[in-house]
C-alpha cells in the first residue's frame, strides 16, 4: 500500500491535489497580439501546468502554449476557460477575469 507523503493517507484516498487545485489563485485575461489577434492567457496555474493546458486546447479545439508559467491559448475564450477549469476541479471563487 503507497502512503502519500503530504497527508498521510492512502495514495488511493489522498485529497493533496485537490485541495491544493482548490486553493490556487487563477487570473484569465485578454491580450491583443500582431494583426489585432487575440490571445487568451490564464495565470496561476501552478501544478500540472501542462496537463491542464493540453485539456483546455482540447476542450476548445485551438492551438496554445505554455511559456513563464502561463497558459496562452489562441483567440479569445474568457468565459469558456473558466467553466472548464471548474469542471478540473479550480476552485470558483478564486478565478478572476480581467
Amino acid at each position: 500500500m503507497n502512503i502519500c507523503p503530504k497527508c498521510g493517507l492512502p495514495k488511493e484516498a489522498c485529497i493533496c491535489v485537490d485541495l491544493e487545485k482548490s486553493q490556487q489563485k487563477i487570473k484569465i485575461s485578454i491580450d491583443e497580439r500582431k494583426f489585432r489577434k487575440k490571445v487568451t492567457i490564464i495565470e496561476g496555474v501552478e501544478q500540472d501546468i501542462k496537463n491542464v493546458a493540453k485539456k483546455l486546447k482540447e476542450a476548445l479545439a485551438c492551438g496554445g502554449t505554455v511559456k513563464d508559467n502561463k497558459i496562452e491559448l489562441q483567440g479569445d475564450h474568457e468565459k469558456k476557460v473558466r467553466e472548464i477549469l471548474i469542471k478540473l476541479g479550480f476552485s470558483e471563487e478564486n478565478i478572476i477575469i480581467k
